[in-house]
């Protein structure tokens, strides 16, 4: 209201509405940045935490910032920086996912390269809409690194639900059935990722009665690009803003500030059209455009087309712009200017170019069968203007658009912390062990993770469910970076949650959470000091109540620890602070991910490998609760790298959420071992939590370092023929166990049922036949038709063989293209001894059909 007072005038609705949506896109004016005036800390821990976090502000001279959310999950990145310990980070102006440099070997050539991660959440829409929002939310975490000029190779899903296995009678009114919920959210996310030919690198889905409230969906994705692929430049006026992509629709108008809402009994009937619909094949196009540094090199700043629309993601590449909302490519008629500002229509790019690259980078883009369109250029006053139908709608300064409002202010109080314990009932360990398995958050979810293909682009190094039986999962995702060429750099990605623990003490459960995360991706291989961390907030709506706002508060500041005591800095996350429904809340929730570039030959799995092998405990020594003691946590994470750089660990694990019973059992069902576990194994260290301590399967002859004050090495059994656990004096089949533990979500996500039995095929004894140079090359045409993504990897194969490839896109953007690519497809065929048609999606339901 000052501002256009100021201007002498009143706002038009296209402005209100693009500078709400503005700002809801920038977490200056979220929750997070909220300023908290006072802060009341009745938990001993937490306030000794947030006595260190006012410390490390005085230390990097930041006491005139506000205290804020914000701050505390972001001064622990700085302040490691500033100690000299997180170090490669990859910083520019440009608003896209987080990025390190890396070096990354290329047929034994070292490069610069840039690796790029990013989390998403998509609650709302999934609640709404499972199937579109779902999707939406593995599209939308591409988009990020992408707009950074990377290529997306993996990704990993994370998701939280009620208990599916209630019947869909006992449905709470307003709310779809969980059963629905997990199913469609499911088949929404695999359809994207299996369109787009994205390899999903792990599934898990997490069980707590909270989040009946709202579902929790979370896609994460790593990407990475060669460093000379990448310009970064202010733009300056005079350049061109071209909108990359699909076209503008309806859909998903009001999204941003819709996922802030708190749902009600009729958000089902009245949010639809804020869910976004995706299109994989248009994303796939986009992808191959920005694989190639001719393309990518034109551009100066790019950004993707998420929450916002227009508003933001042009909105954001330069201080002063022109917008002329008639050009932006429309899907049907009839959008009116503010729509076309604020839609928030998928799949688009806004890219800044220089005048005279417009013309080349377009040309470039209808090679790859994508439409781009300028329709903005950057000004010389720093003013976003926006125009339709002639008419001025949009008139707003840079500093009134960069103030992100009038500052909110809140009081905040820390509640005690309550105890953690979980149990698993039973008079017998035996029965003790098969209430564990068939726990929801313990058993397998091999029937919802078989829904995604794990494999697209030749690139995976762990599958998500190890052993000859393929049924241990795997604590981390892990693939080869995609490199044009040969590589033996990976990389890795983990996550670290529980629901129970957090919902009892969020500072306990967010500072585990960091020490899962990292724990898990150390025992897969992956170097700590390599490591950088992103989390995933999601809360109750918190209102004016200063209780419920020390939950946010208590769980960064547990995770800000953790990042100090392990020396692994979070610089990325995403929030979300709407997880509420009438009177129901889902459990505080900070999730961390942490990942790393390492090397393929460190890569580890957790299930046994063989018999007769020793199976050794590293654990710290001390304990508070359920929290490790930093030196020894990192002295255990330091001995696990040891072991697996020399070659003398065939298997790791960390126990999590079941404890050490739930990593043994984990580690036997890979391969069908058993193990034979030392009469100093009580039932208690059995169940009792124990994050950040490993079991470590050797091989024969390995030595082990001595223990120490900080950390306790005990050799607690062998594995076994077999396939038997026996400790505290049982002796229980495992195969009994397996059953249960893979019947108890069958009826929700069945795989194992119909069909009979396959002949085994073995290619064992034959040789593969390649190329010897003695007689002419074949050549091998793949034509790209939209909807395809095998054709890089298809490719790769046949070149391996000796052939010559002829990879070529194929363009329906007009009919005059359509008859053009026909006749180049003909010549080429006619110039081939083979067509290759490459892998794409089933026809049907999806935009392009098959």
């Amino acid at each position: 209201q000052r501002y256009f007072a100021e201007e002498g005038r009143n706002p038009t609705i296209t402005e209100i509405k693009m500078i709400d949506t503005y700002w809801s896109d920038h977490c200056r004016h979220t929750t997070f940045g909220t300023v908290l005036d006072d802060v009341r800390i009745d938990d001993e821990a937490v306030r000794a935490a947030f006595e260190k976090y006012l410390a490390m502000r005085h230390e990097l001279g930041r006491d005139e910032k506000p205290v804020c959310l914000m701050d505390m999950g972001t001064i622990g990145a700085r302040w490691l920086k500033a100690k000299g310990i997180l170090t490669g980070l990859d910083e520019s102006e440009e608003i896209n996912a987080c990025t390190v440099k890396v070096k990354v070997d290329v047929d034994g050539e070292e490069q610069d390269w840039l690796y790029l991660f990013k989390n998403e959440t998509h609650n709302h829409p999934t609640e709404i809409e499972p199937f579109g929002g779902a999707a939406t939310c593995v599209g939308g975490a591409i988009r990020d690194p992408l707009s950074g000029r990377s290529y997306v190779y993996q990704a990993m899903r994370l998701t939280g639900a009620a208990d599916p296995l209630v019947p869909v009678s006992e449905t709470l009114p307003g709310k779809l059935p969980q059963r629905k919920l997990v199913t469609t959210a499911a088949a929404g996310y695999s359809s994207y990722g299996n369109q787009i030919g994205l390899a999903t690198g792990q599934v898990n889905e997490l069980y707590h009665p909270g989040y009946a409230a709202k579902r929790m969906e979370i896609g994460a994705v790593v990407g990475a690009t060669p460093a000379d692929h990448v310009r970064r430049e202010t733009p300056a006026p005079g350049d061109v803003i071209v909108l990359l992509g699909g076209r503008t629709g309806r859909d998903g108008i009001g999204g941003a500030t819709g996922s802030s809402k708190a749902h009600k009994l009729e958000s089902l009937e009245t949010c639809g059209a804020e869910v976004q619909k995706g299109n994989a094949p248009v994303e796939r196009k986009i992808q191959r455009l920005f694989r190639r540094g001719d393309a990518c090199r034109m551009i100066k700043r790019c950004n993707d087309f998420g929450a916002g629309g227009v508003s933001v993601a042009v909105g954001e590449l330069a201080d002063g712009l022109f917008i002329d909302l008639n050009k932006v490519p429309k899907k049907y008629e009839g959008l009116d200017g503010t729509e076309l500002a604020i839609a928030e229509s998928q799949e688009r790019m806004a890219v800044a170019l220089a005048a005279g690259d417009v013309d080349a980078f377009i040309a470039l883009a209808h090679e790859e069968n994508l439409e781009a369109t300028p329709i903005a250029e950057v000004t010389e006053e720093a003013r976003v203007r926006m125009v339709w139908n002639d008419a001025t709608i949009v008139d707003v300064s840079r500093d009134f658009l960069n103030s992100n409002g009038a500052a909110k202010h809140q009081d905040v109080h820390v509640l005690s912390g309550s105890g953690y314990e979980r149990t698993w009932e039973g008079e017998t360990l035996a029965e003790r062990m098969r209430a564990l398995v068939t726990d929801l958050n313990v058993c397998s979810n091999k029937g919802l993770s078989e829904r995604f293909d794990s494999t697209i682009g030749a690139a995976t190094a762990l599958m998500p469910f190890g052993g000859s039986r393929q049924l241990t999962p795997a604590l981390a995702m892990a693939a080869k970076l995609p490199v044009f060429g040969e590589t033996t750099t990976v990389s890795g990605m983990a996550w670290g949650f529980n629901p129970y623990l957090t919902a009892a003490n969020p500072f306990t459960g967010s500072y585990i959470a960091v020490v899962e995360s990292v724990a898990k991706l150390a025992a897969a291989g992956f170097a700590r000091e390599d490591m950088c961390l992103t989390f995933q907030e999601y809360f109750e709506k918190l209102r004016d109540e200063p209780e419920r706002w020390g939950k946010p508060a208590a769980a960064v500041l547990g995770a800000l620890m953790a990042q100090v005591d392990l020396g692994v800095g979070a610089i990325g996350g995403k929030d979300s602070m709407s997880g509420s429904f009438e009177q129901l809340d889902v459990p505080p929730t900070l999730v961390s991910f942490a990942t790393a570039v390492g090397s393929i030959d460190r890569v580890t799995s957790p299930e046994f490998k063989g018999a007769d092998h020793r199976v050794v405990r590293i654990v710290p020594a001390g304990y508070d609760g359920v929290v490790p003691e930093a030196a020894g946590l990192l002295e255990a994470i330091a001995l696990v790298e040891r072991l697996i750089g020399e070659g003398a660990a065939l298997a790791v694990s960390t126990p999590g959420y079941g404890g050490a019973a739930e990593a043994l059992f984990k580690m036997c069902v890979g391969n069908g071992i058993g193990v034979k576990l030392s009469d100093g194994v009580t039932p208690t260290a059995l169940f009792a939590p124990s994050y950040g301590s490993f079991f470590v399967e050797l091989t024969d002859g390995a030595e082990l370092p001595a223990a120490s004050d900080a950390v306790l090495i005990d050799e607690v059994g062998e594995t076994t023929e077999a396939y038997e656990l026996s400790a505290c004096g049982e002796t229980i089949s495992l195969a009994d166990l397996q059953e249960a533990w893979e019947a108890q979500l069958e009826p929700v996500f069945p795989y194992r049922a119909g069909g009979d039995a396959v002949e085994p095929v073995s290619f064992g004894s034959a040789t593969p036949l390649t190329y010897n140079g003695t007689i002419a090359r074949p050549r091998v045409v793949i034509p790209v038709f939209p909807g395809n993504n095998c054709e890089y990897d298809s490719a790769r194969a046949f070149e391996q063989a000796g052939a010559v490839v002829d990879t070529f896109v194929i363009n329906n953007l007009t009919p005059d293209k359509v008859a053009e690519s026909t006749a180049e497809l003909v010549r080429l065929i006619k110039n081939s001894q083979i067509i290759m048609l490459p892998g794409g999606f089933s026809g049907g339901d999806e935009p392009d059909g098959s």
